[in-house]
């Protein structure tokens, strides 16, 4: 039987051989995957070695009788339905087993066809178990996604602001700090006291402006609509690319930034620039999190149908109270003269513009990947360049 186009896994627990092998051979014959243990223990040896739907097993068995195997498989195997086999003077054995969690009973002798209904609204019961767990996960990803849409929102609503209300303040105060550091340059004011207290405060103020605005760039990328222009990418050279571009913040830190791209002169195509800022992030990151000596590497993979590329280090990886977090804006554990906690949020949705998925793998004290899955070919927008082929 194929209930749902899928072949039951049975295994067959008795430890009369010609009885179970006669069970079993029947059972076949109607399409089921039938396995053979003798008693409990060797039950449990079975379900190590090879997973089953469904147990249907005796109560009176030596070693390890089926009530005791019963405790232990939904001990150590939950998701398996158990059906018990009793003698006609013992169906309290069945009553027993039922209350320890077995699926039903049948009284010996069996009727194939009982056995085989009994058998085929186990599997029922484990397919619908199944499947609510799906709607579950499902339900609980779309709450999520509905979250994210609506910070998403939030967030374009105040980008918009912020471009307008922070730039241009930002753009006088940063002309007004530039006017004062070609002030304290010229020759009158060489012995100005004070003078490197001076300079070190408008270095500061420079710096911080900066920083504010690489915050409103951030998030402008995150709502700013851009035309994409998709072209054949090398990916080996956009590696290097990105590899050069942390090399000093690599060597002032004392990390090793190693590139492992396969097949050789692997290509996609997408759009480079997007590509390359969410790698040059990622890398970046892993970096700074890294001690000193450890390795980041950025390696990339294809199998005909998708390209991942992981960005791995040897850092200190993420605590599992974080990992639901990474991606929401604004959230950072890094300083706040170190991180704006938008720089994961941003290459997410920019990953997902170009069709693709950033996933994460984390183990504290061993390090972090971070992987893009990227389809092999980007739909292409209104404007390609078909004969354009470059890594940049």
């Amino acid at each position: 039987m194929r209930p749902n186009g899928t072949t039951i896994q049975l295994l067959l627990v008795d430890d009369e051989h010609d009885y179970r092998e006669t069970i079993a051979k029947r059972l076949r014959v109607r399409g089921f995957q039938v396995a053979e243990a003798a008693n409990g223990k060797e039950a449990l040896d079975a379900l190590d070695q090879e997973q089953a739907d469904v147990v249907v097993m005796d109560v009176k068995m030596p070693v390890m009788d089926g009530l005791e195997a019963l405790r232990k498989i939904k001990e150590t195997f939950p998701k398996i339905e158990v059906i018990l086999l009793t003698g006609h003077a013992s169906p309290e054995d069945g009553v027993t087993g039922i209350k320890s969690g077995a699926f039903d009973y049948l009284c010996k002798p069996i009727k194939l066809e009982h056995l085989v209904s009994k058998v085929q609204q186990a599997r029922d019961k484990l397919l619908w178990v199944e499947e609510k767990a799906r709607q579950a996960e499902f339900k609980a990803r779309m709450e999520q996604q509905m979250i994210a849409t609506e910070r998403l929102a939030s967030v374009g609503v105040m980008a918009s602001g912020v471009a307008h209300e922070i730039n241009n303040p930002l753009a006088i105060i940063q002309e007004a700090a530039g006017w004062m550091t070609s002030l304290l340059d010229k020759p009158e004011l060489a012995d100005m006291p004070r003078k490197e207290s001076f300079e070190k405060a408008l270095e500061k103020i420079l710096n911080s402006v900066e920083r504010a605005k690489k915050i409103t760039h951030q998030l402008l990328g995150v709502v700013r609509k851009t035309e994409s222009i998709l072209k054949e990418v090398s990916l080996q050279e956009i590696v290097g690319e990105v590899i050069s571009l942390v090399e000093r913040e690599a060597r002032n830190k004392d990390v090793q930034i190693l590139g492992d791209v396969q097949p050789d002169g692997a290509t996609i195509w997408t759009d480079p620039n997007p590509l390359r800022q969410v790698l040059l992030n990622l890398t970046t990151n892993a970096i700074q999190a890294c001690y000193r000596g450890a390795r980041v590497t950025i390696l990339v993979r294809q199998n005909g149908h998708e390209t991942r590329l992981s960005v791995k280090d040897e850092g200190e990886g993420i605590p599992a109270e974080n990992m639901q977090r990474i991606f929401e804006p604004f959230f950072t554990t890094k300083p706040p003269d170190q991180g704006t906690g938008l720089g994961l949020f941003v290459s997410r949705n920019m990953v997902e513009k170009l069709g693709g998925q950033l996933e994460v793998e984390s183990r504290l004290g061993q390090g972090s990947a971070f992987s893009l899955i990227l389809p092999q070919r980007t739909d292409a927008p209104k404007e390609t360049c078909p004969n354009d082929r470059e890594a940049s």
